[in-house]
C-alpha cells in the first residue's frame, strides 16, 4: 500500500496567471506569489519575473527578517549593500541574500546591456533565524550543479536535491528550487518531501503536471496539493518546457508584512520601522549611506 501511495503525484490545485506591472523604479515584474490570489505561499512571500532595462532598477531599499534569492536568466545585474558588498550577477548566476536582522541594498542593472531579465524569490525566515546576521551565497551558472535524469531533461538544482543531485546552498528554511529545461515529448518525475508546500512557475512552453495532466502554460504559477504524497508528475508533449519547481517547509508562524520588512508580530514591525529610522539593531551603517550604483 505505502509504495502505491508513494508513486502518486500531486495535482495542482490552483493556477494564477502572473500579470505584468510597475516595481521599482522604472522596471516591470510578472509577480507569482504576493499577488492578491495568492499573497503568501508559506514558507514563500514572494516570486517576480523581472524585466528591467537599462534606465530602469531597485535602488537604495530596506529588508528585516527573510532572504531574497535573484536568479538570472539573461543580461546582467549589480548588487551593492551598506556594509560595502558589491558584485554582479550573469545569466544564470545565483545571489542568495539572507537579510537578517538588517540591509539596505541597490539592485540595478548593468547599463551597456538592453535589459536585465530573471526572477526573485523571498523566503521567510522563522522567529529564530529573523535577527540573524545578514549573509550572502552567491554561486556563478557554472558552479551550479545539473542532474540529468534522462537525455532532454537537465535540471539545475539550485536548492535542494533532484535525481540524486545536491546544491551546496544552506536553506534556513528548508527549501527546494529546481530549474528544469525539458524537450518536447518528455516525462519525469520530481521528489518533493511531504510536508513540503510547492509550486511550479512556468517560463516558456507548456507543460502537464500531475495525473491528471493539468495544463500549465507560461507566466502561470501552479501550486501543488498538499495531499502527503511526495513527488510531481511532469510531461511534455509538442513543445519544449523551461520552468522552477520550488518548494519549502511551512513555517506555521504568523507573518506580519509591511513593504519589505516581515516579522510575526505588529510590534515588531513597529520596532523595525524605529530600528531603520534611528540607524539601530541592525542598520548602523544606513545613516548617510547612498549606492554609487544607483546614482
Amino acid at each position: 500500500m505505502a509504495s502505491a501511495i508513494a508513486r502518486q503525484s500531486r495535482s495542482i490545485v490552483k493556477a494564477v496567471l502572473s500579470r505584468e506591472q510597475a516595481e521599482g523604479a522604472g522596471a516591470r515584474v510578472r509577480r507569482s506569489i504576493g499577488r492578491p490570489e495568492l499573497r503568501n505561499h508559506d514558507p514563500f512571500l514572494m516570486l517576480d519575473e523581472f524585466n528591467v532595462d537599462k534606465n530602469g532598477g531597485f535602488p537604495d531599499h530596506p529588508h528585516r527578517g527573510f532572504e531574497t534569492v535573484t536568479y538570472m536568466l539573461e543580461g546582467q545585474f549589480q548588487h551593492e549593500d551598506f556594509a560595502g558588498h558589491k558584485g554582479t550577477i550573469g545569466p544564470g548566476d545565483l545571489q542568495w541574500m539572507t537579510a537578517g536582522r538588517g540591509i539596505v541594498h541597490s539592485e540595478m542593472p548593468v547599463k551597456s546591456q538592453t535589459r536585465a531579465h530573471g526572477l526573485q524569490l523571498w523566503i521567510n525566515l522563522p522567529k529564530e533565524h529573523k535577527m540573524c546576521e545578514p549573509q550572502y551565497q552567491e554561486l556563478l551558472d557554472g558552479e551550479i550543479k545539473r542532474a540529468t535524469p534522462q537525455d532532454g531533461v537537465v535540471v539545475k538544482v539550485i536548492a535542494g536535491e533532484s535525481h540524486g543531485v545536491k546544491s551546496q546552498v544552506y536553506t534556513r528554511t528548508p527549501t527546494m528550487y529546481l530549474d528544469y529545461k525539458m524537450d518536447k515529448n518528455k516525462t519525469v518525475e520530481q521528489s518533493i518531501p511531504a510536508s513540503y508546500t510547492g509550486f511550479i512557475y512556468m517560463l516558456k512552453g507548456t507543460a502537464y503536471i500531475g495525473d491528471k495532466e493539468f495544463e500549465g502554460k507560461a507566466h502561470h504559477t501552479l501550486t501543488f496539493s498538499e495531499d502527503g504524497t511526495d513527488s510531481i508528475k511532469i510531461t511534455t508533449k509538442d513543445e519544449d518546457a523551461h520552468f522552477v519547481v520550488i518548494a519549502g517547509e511551512p513555517l506555521n508562524e504568523p507573518i506580519v508584512q509591511h513593504g519589505p520588512f516581515v516579522m510575526n508580530t505588529q510590534e515588531e514591525i513597529y520596532d523595525t520601522f524605529v530600528d531603520y529610522q534611528n540607524g539601530q539593531n541592525g542598520f548602523e551603517r544606513a545613516r548617510n549611506w547612498q549606492s554609487s550604483i544607483a546614482q
